[in-house]
């Protein structure tokens, strides 16, 4: 580490302007950040997720794509949450998935060359500018503009302000004599880590480390071991937000961490050759005094070894993409699936709810999720509420406590997502959702209380259902399990042709009704022991499953177009 810095700075320096200055800027350009990021995601958010969707078909496009989208949306963390999820819908496999992390680390050098530009002079008029679009325009869609081009005046204005601070250390001796320990590239890096980590952000260590060489306080090696390090540190954000995650999310963040810590180690022995390379192709600025030259060049090279680095690191990696997926598969094995199905929410992650396009697709994902236990309760309690033991009935009611969970959740994540600003349409499809959590636990309810009393009370009544009783029975249940998995389908995929066979289905579920109705009328004068207690059991069956259909039927209408 470091040593401490020497105690006269506080005699010699005012240091109170400086102290204010440099986190007063820091704090103005990660709320920079995050309004651009925000806003960016925003505008792009829905086209940047078709696009992960379809254009990661193997590891090079992969590469392409998570470098394109981490570029507009600002944002490599959003980018992996995206991963995960696709993964864990089976639309992208691990392979895949490694392809689009690497490809993120390039577009996050976007904000570096960015950064590295002399724009900070039109700080006020971007502020300007964007507080104008956000509080006079109309659209939402100029208003999200706005909000990025604020947020990048903010950026820039916070830049200006960390480099007007620093300023008096130029020429302070021992802060120089201290500054000259990041040399050694092994401090370097780990004081970059330990700083991104600090702020969560590896854009604030390359844009401080930018003011500072833009300043003349460190030299290009110096700022190349910061950049590393800040490689390291942001792997730092992606664990702690897979803590609590699905496995698929801890594997996204073991790769990233695999990824980014051996590029550095390659590359530690290298820092003085990176150095001589960038300063070639870098532009030059031969007019000027020595010391003004290497404030003027050095933020430049720094921003283009950043992007060197990590293209060349991806170039490198992309060949192991299958090995990287092995060791991650023996490093994060899989739990046992009962362990994974104790009711814990596989879609819903918090890092998506500034972006309420995605946040509502993780919403539809987890109602999936939802509709797939309620799915199995459904197809599962005919055949022991006709002829089976209780342990069935219970494993049954078991399943409706995990619903009951998983519906916490959904409720809880669409009230998140209702608290930010949504557009007419989301805020309808909101609606729908919330609707169709509802329906499905309503279902769940009417599995678990109902149907699950219906096979007990049969068990301690001694009835037996006859074999042509049980055939009516087992062909409405047919119609009533198929109506319902058509009714997830059309809210999950917005499926308007499987929304349309529920609600076309209301015929054929009164007929079958009907029929057995006559069936269980006919039924009723045979001679049988205990004949009124089975009809009572065949009927409340009957009614019960025609309220399944009911909510099915109501879950698909609002899929419908109006």
């Amino acid at each position: 580490m470091p040593t401490p810095l020497p105690q006269t700075l506080a005699n010699e320096l005012d240091v109170a302007p400086l102290v204010m200055g440099l986190f007063g800027g820091l704090a103005l350009f990660l709320f920079g950040m995050e309004q651009m990021a925000a806003a960016l995601k925003s505008v792009a958010g829905e086209r940047m997720k078709t696009i992960l969707a379809t254009l990661t078909k193997n590891r090079f496009m992969g590469v392409l794509t998570g470098a394109f989208v981490t570029a507009v949306i600002q944002s490599s963390s959003v980018t992996t949450v995206l991963v995960v999820g696709f993964i864990t819908a089976g639309l992208m496999s691990m392979a895949q998935s490694i392809g689009v992390i690497m490809g993120a680390n390039i577009g996050t050098t976007i904000t570096a060359q960015i950064i590295a530009f002399k724009v900070t002079q039109f700080s006020l008029a971007m502020v300007a500018v964007g507080y104008a679009m956000v509080f006079c325009a109309k659209s939402r869609r100029i208003k999200d503009h706005g909000h990025g081009i604020l947020g990048l005046g903010l950026v820039f204005l916070g830049m200006s302000i960390m480099g007007e601070a620093m300023q008096p250390l130029r020429s302070y001796e021992p802060f120089l004599s201290w500054m000259t320990q990041m040399e050694d590239p092994a401090l370097g890096i780990l004081a970059g880590a330990l700083f991104t980590a600090l702020v969560q952000s590896s854009s604030a260590t390359t844009g401080v480390v930018i003011v500072m060489a833009g300043q003349g306080l460190i030299s290009l090696p110096a700022g190349i071991a910061l950049a590393f390090g800040a490689n390291i540190g942001t792997c730092v954000t992606a664990l702690l937000a897979s803590i609590g995650k699905p496995r698929e999310a801890l594997r996204s963040s073991v790769v990233h961490v695999l990824f980014n810590t051996a590029g550095v180690l390659i590359w530690l022995p290298f820092i003085d050759e990176l150095a001589g390379s960038v300063r070639t192709i870098s532009p030059v600025a031969d007019t000027l005094a020595p010391a003004e030259r290497v404030a003027a060049e050095t933020p430049r090279q720094i921003a283009n070894a950043h992007t060197i680095f990590n293209i060349a690191n991806t170039l490198i990696f992309i060949w192991f993409v299958p090995v990287f997926a092995r060791v991650v598969q023996w490093l994060v094995p899989d739990r046992p699936l009962a362990e994974e199905r104790k009711g814990k929410a596989k879609y819903l992650d918090t890092e998506l709810l500034a972006t309420p396009s995605l946040a509502l697709d993780r919403s539809r994902l987890e109602l999936l999720h939802m509709g797939d236990l309620v799915q199995e309760m459904l197809k599962a309690i005919l055949s022991p509420v006709l002829h089976g033991g209780r342990e069935p009935l219970e494993e049954i009611r078991r399943k409706d406590d995990v619903v009951d969970v998983l519906h916490g959740h959904i409720v809880t994540y669409l009230g998140k997502i209702s608290q930010t600003v949504l557009s007419e349409a989301q805020t309808e499809e909101l609606i729908k959702l919330l609707a169709a959590a509802n329906n499905l636990e309503n279902v769940g309810d009417i599995i678990e209380t109902n149907l699950v009393a219906l096979g007990l009370n049969r068990i301690e009544a001694g009835v037996t259902i006859s074999p042509a009783t049980q055939t009516v029975l087992a062909d409405f249940h047919a119609a009533v399990v198929r109506s319902l998995d058509n009714a997830i389908l059309a809210i999950t995929q917005k499926n308007e042709e499987a929304a349309g066979l529920v609600v076309g289905m209301k015929e054929e579920i009164d007929r079958l009704a009907d029929s057995a109705a006559v069936h269980e009328a006919r039924r009723l004068v045979a001679e049988e022991p205990q004949r009124l207690e089975a009809y009572t059991l065949e009927t409340d069956l009957l009614a019960n499953l025609k309220r399944v259909y009911d909510f099915s039927r109501r879950m698909a209408r609002v899929a419908l177009p109006r």
